[in-house]
């Protein structure tokens, strides 16, 4: 389904994407970090569509809707590391601050703050190329310290 898509995103040097294409892509990395303990709770995919809602101005319908697509995405995405470098190449700096934000706030979610989800939340953020000060910065937003 989104074959063309990803074959897009994990060119050499992609092409900028669009807004949806962008969107999509992101809130696939969210579902990514959400899963990586193997407890893809309520709460964490609530907290999905709170982000997207908020950020990208959409309905709990239209949320929703996103989520759903990039839970099938993140699925068939390739491994982290090519899937979030091609993100890095294609997605401007603040935007991939804010995902980082954004990521800590569903991993802290659930209220747990599992081995495996800080462990790629820290990987997301290196490949992303969000330094450590602004990954820390953006945790302590999260956790609203």
């Amino acid at each position: 389904m989104f074959q063309d898509f990803l074959s897009r995103l994990i060119r050499p040097e992609p092409a900028p994407l669009s807004d949806d294409d962008a969107r999509l892509a992101l809130t696939a990395l969210l579902v990514r970090v959400a899963r990586s303990d193997h407890d893809y709770a309520i709460s964490e995919r609530d907290r999905i569509d709170r982000v997207t809602s908020a950020r990208y101005g959409l309905s709990p319908f239209e949320a929703t809707g996103l989520r759903s697509r990039a839970e099938t995405l993140e699925s068939e995405a390739p491994d982290t590391v090519r899937f979030t470098r091609a993100i890095k190449d294609a997605v401007p700096y603040e935007d991939r601050r804010a995902v980082v934000e954004a990521a800590w706030s569903v991993v802290l979610a659930d209220g747990e703050r599992a081995q495996e989800e800080d462990a790629l939340l820290r990987l997301v953020a290196n490949l992303l190329g969000v330094n450590d000060r602004d990954s820390a910065l953006a945790r302590q937003r999260a956790a609203g310290v």
